[in-house]
């Protein structure tokens, strides 16, 4: 699987050619990166279209911006920090440990930035992908997606927006030169970016003004700073900071039958969030209208210690309706309310179950992914797409959670991915090359598509009585995975050829592998290579015992 360079592969017909392109540099980018070279693969690159790494925690840099997951669970098992700052670690520190990644492992001659990618599209007869960037085309065997579903933000249309003689942004494009100071300010949305901003900017501005369309159920955030001993026995003893995140881990996947399997034992729960809220709140009428109407879970729990009492504030007012329409500089809230204001703040979420990437990306049939993910996206096991040979996404379809870290559904979808690689490698003759694509069979996706969703059937998520961002357009839950993360790393431990389809190139055409009859009786893809050269690479090998241990 050895590759030779840093991302600067041959050229063919003008333009460059690596074996990997990796999309994206946030956690999932970066992570990716990291397990290429520890799979042996140098000829690989990241396009990024920011002009630095980090992602979401790159773009999020509003006021109060934090992780609402312990530090030491929101690392790599393979990168682990002994020094964080505090037990939930805010934007600054979790950039700086992005940056941190990029540098001890070696990924800056991979990465490329201000290289946003226009177009992708499959060349079926010399079965790569031909990438459009901002900076040029370039080809790749294998197209890793790590743009996120936090990457797009999301505002909505409302009615006199353009014509508000104020100042306008969304809080994942904070505009840090605009002062906030003795200004009258809307904040629009109440998930969890809002519930740090207000905290935050509500001591300085004259007078906020928060307009919630849905309360959210709100928990006490245990933050505290780590102490400098506990520092330093991290760093003098790593197996404690390796125990820290295991008994996080634990608990945490311990919880995920509650939400998955029985709702109705999260009543506990939702008498610890109001009393949570009456500490705070005293008003009976403003508990009232934060005093959410569906089971706790339903919608994302938010964490925070400062939320209900910055609402209690004299200057902060709570507009219990959504917005409606803007005349001029006054806004006006569904149940009538007016209220003029200098500056209006879109907490207001992502594009998250209709993701923008996908309107770049063209497969085999021609047609782009956002056109096959009309009815709703799905995909195979969180990465592979049917009609897309040879492109995975990690944090795809149905691999949210709703209670632990995304980075160990992230290493997950590592192991999964070095583990394409390696069949690609085995089944091509040790060489990518162009020779051998994968393509997940349709039936394979559907099957996988309908396990996921007859699981999410008795969820929190869907029996919850609540309208979230977990859903798409038709109701379906496309964006959470219904169990314990402990069950998606099994379930994505090796990649099982049956699902995908082998296409070769032979000289100049373009040849289906004739293999033996699979599940529900298509044909199950079969390598040139012996059976035992085909096993003694699967993912549970020598090659990834770091992340094997997260």
């Amino acid at each position: 699987m050895g590759g030779t360079g840093t991302g600067g592969g041959p050229v063919t017909g003008g333009r460059e050619h690596v074996r990997v392109a990796v999309i994206g540099s946030g956690f999932s980018g970066l992570g990716a990166a990291v397990r290429l070279r520890r799979e042996g693969i140098t000829d690989f690159v990241v396009l990024e279209r920011g002009d630095a790494v980090g992602g979401t925690w790159r773009d999020n840099s509003y006021p109060g911006c934090a992780c609402d997951v312990p530090s030491h669970l929101y690392s790599f098992s393979f990168a682990p920090h002994p020094d964080w700052p505090r037990t939930f670690s805010g934007q600054p520190a979790i950039r700086a440990y992005l940056e941190h990644v990029a540098d001890t492992f070696g990924l800056r001659p991979h990465i490329r930035l201000a290289s946003e990618v226009r177009m992708m599209r499959w060349h079926a007869e010399e079965l790569h992908w031909e990438i459009e960037t901002a900076r040029g085309e370039l080809t790749a065997d294998v197209v890793v997606s790590a743009t996120g579903p936090l990457s797009e933000p999301k505002t909505p249309e409302i009615p006199g927006l353009a014509q508000f003689p104020g100042k306008v942004f969304h809080s994942a494009r904070w505009d840090h030169d605009y002062d906030l100071t003795g200004k009258r300010v809307a904040v629009v949305g109440t998930g969890a970016s809002a519930i740090q901003i207000v905290p935050a900017i509500a001591p300085d501005v004259q007078r906020l003004t928060l307009f919630q369309r849905t309360p959210p159920w709100v928990m006490p955030r245990t933050d505290r700073a780590i102490t400098a001993v506990e520092r330093w026995l991290h760093r003098q003893l790593p197996f404690t900071q390796a125990a820290r995140r295991g008994l996080q881990w634990g608990i945490r996947d311990l919880q995920v039958s509650a939400f998955t399997k029985r709702p109705n034992q999260l009543g506990l729960v939702e008498a610890l969030a109001k009393a949570n809220m009456a500490r705070s709140i005293k008003d009976p009428a403003l508990r009232a209208k934060l005093t959410p109407s569906y089971r706790i879970g339903c919608k994302r729990i938010l964490l925070s210690s400062t939320y209900y009492p910055a609402l209690a504030r004299p200057n902060v007012d709570l507009v219990a309706s959504g917005l409606k329409e803007i005349r001029g500089s006054v806004l006006v809230a569904a149940d009538g309310t007016c209220t003029e204001v200098d500056a209006i703040i879109f907490g207001t979420g992502f594009h998250v179950t209709e993701l923008p990437i996908a309107e770049r990306v063209v497969g085999a049939e021609g047609k782009t992914l956002a056109a096959q993910w009309k009815d709703g996206m799905a995909s195979l096991r969180g990465a592979s797409a049917a009609g897309f040979p040879n492109w995975m996404t990690i944090i795809g379809p149905n691999t949210g959670l709703g209670n632990s870290s995304m980075i160990l559904m992230i290493e997950s979808q590592l192991n999964y991915m070095a583990d394409y690689l390696r069949q690609l490698a085995v089944l091509g003759g040790s060489s990518l090359g162009g020779k051998v694509a994968l393509s997940a069979r349709p039936s394979a996706v559907n099957k996988w598509n309908r396990h996921v969703q007859d699981r999410m059937k008795r969820t929190v998520w869907s029996t919850g009585g609540c309208t979230s961002w977990y859903l798409d357009a038709q109701g379906r839950n496309t964006t959470v995975w219904p169990g314990t993360t402990g069950e998606f790393r099994r379930e994505t431990r090796t990649v099982d050829l049956a699902e995908y389809e082998v296409v070769r190139v032979r000289g100049r055409e373009r040849e289906r592998v004739p293999v033996p009859a699979g599940p529900e009786g298509e044909p199950q893809p079969q390598s040139d290579a012996p059976a035992a050269d085909h096993r003694a690479v699967s993912a549970d090998g020598a090659a990834e015992p770091a992340e094997g241990a997260a």
